[in-house]
């Protein structure tokens, strides 16, 4: 198999042995790798009631058949599980070095079962594994930790992925932490490493898996490159990072404010202008990356002279959706979650609801311990170093809005999730695709499975019939969103980086180039189709049926200002549209065994329907 090594590390840190896991071909052929590959690993071992903080809960760290080659923006890997937060499929991916590093480790990626019966780290080194004693690590924050290792094991090319306090106290959207503060940010994975009392994996190596067409990959790595210098968002990108959105999505009624209550705010008080305006900001850029979109804030205060300053979902969601316009509390909020790994989207939105809870007088100063007021960036900053904590009200913080609502009596219709993940900061009222999905998505309500806003804004995939239209029009948008839904989680099965500018057929014929195998446009289609569908099958053995589907009232519930005013997405159009094209059963949620059938996915199609 070009592209791949045709195999997994296997570790049971319950025994502390390690050893190999063979990757079938037809799986490499159908799943391509990454989080779609890990969800065909993980099925087999998803149990109805099975909880997720379990010892036999499964954690992998994945690589793709990009990752380590020529080609731009491929340094991603991928971490999956069930997630601690939502219960249901969870993954996340990463940049930086060590998706680069994995692979060069010679693996295409990590199965981890068991727990151990101490804190311990796993060192991979061109295809050797070795679990070792990280008592001396616990208790150390990301910064800390990946400087103790590099002083420990002495190998300039290694690098390193770690949780922090976090995730070692188990805080339900702790996030996987790598090369500084790089971040497999949502559904709480962080947890999942925690509950193993695995702290670390460090890897290093100097091995290349055998790639099919040597000179073609040069060709199209050409090509890539120029199709990524002459587009005009990455160089946005470069010059503002993706801050940029702050006031250009406002006008589009797309950044959500006050709890998703506003889209109009005093946005030029947290832009990427305001940001370079107030510090000294520097790039960062993933390994291979021509664009480096992260930023790094330099002279931010005495005791911190450097830190990695905040992106679009962190800055709105410590930022306006807290009317919070204090760019020193939202970068401090953001280093918080860095250095202790925790999702900056799930923080900020429980945060936000605090606020909202609190303003309607159903979470009192008696229950908070403090006043919990819109705008009060210090409040913000004491919150999120609570959750990491696990003190006082940041326990219940650190918990998700859907258990906040649970836990003090508030409707849970308004607790701003899907399936349990937190809402992003796209507003779903800018653009009926992202409705759809965020309703649908496999892991709850995300971005980036399925970023549809991205299509109205310009970026169609012609090769799939996905073109731009109208952004408030319900009718007609499921089928277009659902197609993207599975282009977009091809990105994160080969891995590419999804702000990667390159057309569907250049993808493909990158991915040809690489395994030998022929794949088209269409092909690409079907294996996103049926990973979004694999996915499905997951969250339907774990209880998630047609009614899960929805969004919160705040999210939809028509506003009175902005370019969206009067607006909402139609979601009983939108769903049974999307049911139909997707050939999911109305009644139960489950993809129709047919439709399991007809993308190989035979074992789900007995299970989901066993008569």
């Amino acid at each position: 198999m070009f592209g791949y090594y045709g195999k997994f590390l296997n570790v049971d840190l319950s025994t502390g042995k390690t050893g190999t896991l063979e990757l079938e071909e037809e799986h490499a052929r159908k799943f391509i790798g990454g989080a779609s590959l890990a969800a065909r690993l993980i099925y087999s071992h998803v149990k109805t009631t099975m909880n997720p903080l379990a010892p036999d809960s499964p954690l992998v760290f994945a690589v793709g058949p990009f990752t380590g080659t020529s080609f731009p923006m491929v340094s991603r890997s991928a971490v999956c599980g069930i997630s601690p937060l939502s219960g249901i499929w969870g993954e996340a991916t990463t940049g930086g070095v060590f998706p680069f590093r994995l692979k060069e480790a010679g693996f295409d990626g990590i199965f981890i079962t068991g727990k151990a019966d101490r804190p311990v780290y796993l060192h991979i080194t061109n295809g050797n594994a070795e679990i070792k004693d990280a008592s001396h690590l616990w208790g150390k924050d990301i910064y800390q930790t990946q400087k103790a290792l590099r002083n420990e094991l002495k190998d300039a090319g290694l690098s390193i992925s770690c949780i922090g306090q976090a995730g070692e106290r188990l805080v339900k959207y702790a996030c996987v932490m790598n090369d500084r503060g790089r971040a497999a940010g949502r559904c709480g994975l962080g947890a999942l490493m925690g509950s193993k009392n695995l702290k670390a994996i460090v890897a290093a190596g100097s091995m290349k898996a055998d790639l099919s067409d040597a000179a073609k990959i040069a060709e199209l790595t050409t090509e890539a490159k120029n199709t990524i210098s002459t587009s005009v968002m990455p160089m946005v990108f470069r010059e503002y990072g993706t801050m940029l959105h702050m006031d250009l999505g406002m006008y589009l009624g797309d950044v959500p404010a006050k709890y998703f209550a506003r889209t109009v705010f005093p946005s030029k008080q947290v832009t990427s202008e305001a940001l370079k305006q107030a510090y000294t900001v520097t790039n960062s850029a993933c390994h291979g990356c021509p664009i480096g979109c992260g930023r790094i804030v330099r002279h931010f205060r005495k005791d911190l002279d450097e830190v990695d300053g905040p992106e679009y979902e962190t800055g709105c969601a410590f930022g306006p959706l807290c009317m919070n316009y204090d760019l020193d509390s939202i970068v401090m909020a953001n280093h918080l979650c860095n250095a202790h790994g925790i999702d900056t989207i799930s923080a900020g939105v429980s945060i936000a609801y605090a606020m909202y809870l609190y303003d309607k007088g159903i979470l009192t100063r008696n229950k908070a311990g403090m006043e919990i007021t819109w705008g009060d960036g210090k409040a913000v900053v004491k919150l999120v170093e609570m959750i990491i904590k696990k003190a006082g009200i940041g326990d219940l913080l650190g918990q998700g809005v859907r258990q906040m609502a649970e836990e003090l009596g508030a409707d849970p219709s308004e607790a701003a999730h899907v399936k349990g993940l937190e809402m992003p900061m796209h507003d779903a009222r800018a653009f009926t695709g992202m409705a759809i999905s965020y309703a649908t998505g496999p892991r709850g309500a995300c971005h980036l499975k399925g970023d549809y806003y991205n299509v109205e804004l310009g970026s169609a995939v012609p090769e799939l019939g996905i073109m731009s239209g109208d952004r408030l029009q319900s009718e007609g948008k499921a089928e277009p969103a659902a197609k993207f839904q599975n282009y977009k989680d091809i990105f994160d099965s080969l891995l590419l980086c999804k702000f990667a500018p390159l057309s569907a057929t250049q993808i493909s014929e990158m991915l040809s180039s690489i395994t030998g195998w022929t794949y088209t446009a269409e092909d690409l289609n079907t294996a996103g189709e049926r990973s979004i569908n694999l996915k499905r099958a997951i969250n339907n053995k774990l209880g998630v049926t047609r009614e899960d589907d929805r969004l919160p009232s705040p999210c939809i519930t028509p506003l009175a200002e902005g370019s969206t005013a009067g607006k909402s997405p139609d979601m009983g159009i939108l769903l049974q549209e999307y049911y139909d094209f997707r050939k999911w059963d109305w009644k139960t949620g489950k993809p129709t065994k047919e439709k399991l059938i007809e993308l190989g996915l035979e074992d789900a199609a007995r299970d989901l329907w066993p008569s």
